[in-house]
């Protein structure tokens, strides 16, 4: 899969703004200051698709982007500890009607690989589960460690969430490492979601 024009669409802040389309929806969640924006800019082939920030907590709305084959859509950042306590409950709201109502394709749930995944990252990985949401695992900044160590700590973070090794994805937006793997992940998500449903003979 390549992506020739990436495209932002539109932000929305409340359930009952959730952007409509016919094409699949890819979802892209994970801790504050995690790498979301980078890697969606690492996707699009454009550095500044997504605002990238230093500081964590800047996205507080779900941003959605047309990647033409599907629509991208960015969810806030969770855990961000400075964050008022209403606003993290504004946050989760959002998150949560988000993961209830929409139709999700494929959600790509961040986390760090240099960090143990947090409770909050537990957290999601079981909102995923018992919402039935399709998920891959992405473990970000995959360039802030020796080659040695990505494979070690993909095993190290797959046992702490009680996945497989195969199911989790080192990235780095800094050198594009993972990037193929993944889009062929997106590819493949898209194309079960695209299968007619046969019916069944009676």
């Amino acid at each position: 899969m390549k992506i020739k024009d990436a495209v932002f669409i539109t932000s929305v802040a409340s359930v009952d703004k959730f952007y409509k389309t016919d094409k699949p929806i890819i979802a892209v969640a994970g801790k504050s200051n995690v790498g979301k924006s980078s890697l969606i800019n690492m996707l699009a082939n454009k550095k500044k698709l997504a605002k990238t920030s230093t500081t964590p907590g800047r996205t507080r709305l779900i941003n959605y982007f047309d990647f033409g084959e599907f629509v991208l859509a960015d969810l806030p950042g969770y855990g961000f500890a400075k964050a008022p306590k209403e606003e993290k409950q504004k946050w989760g709201k959002l998150i949560e009607g988000f993961l209830e109502t929409q139709n999700i394709c494929l959600l790509l749930s961040l986390v760090d690989i240099r960090h143990d995944p947090t409770s909050d990252d537990k957290m999601m990985v079981n909102y995923l589960y018992h919402y039935a949401v399709p998920f891959a695992l992405v473990a970000t900044k995959a360039d802030k460690l020796a080659k040695t160590r990505i494979k070690p700590r993909v095993n190290e973070i797959a046992t702490s969430l009680k996945v497989g090794f195969a199911d989790i994805t080192a990235t780095s937006s800094e050198n594009s490492y993972g990037k193929d793997q993944l889009l062929d992940i997106i590819e493949k998500a898209i194309s079960v979601e695209k299968e007619p449903i046969e019916e069944i003979e009676e």
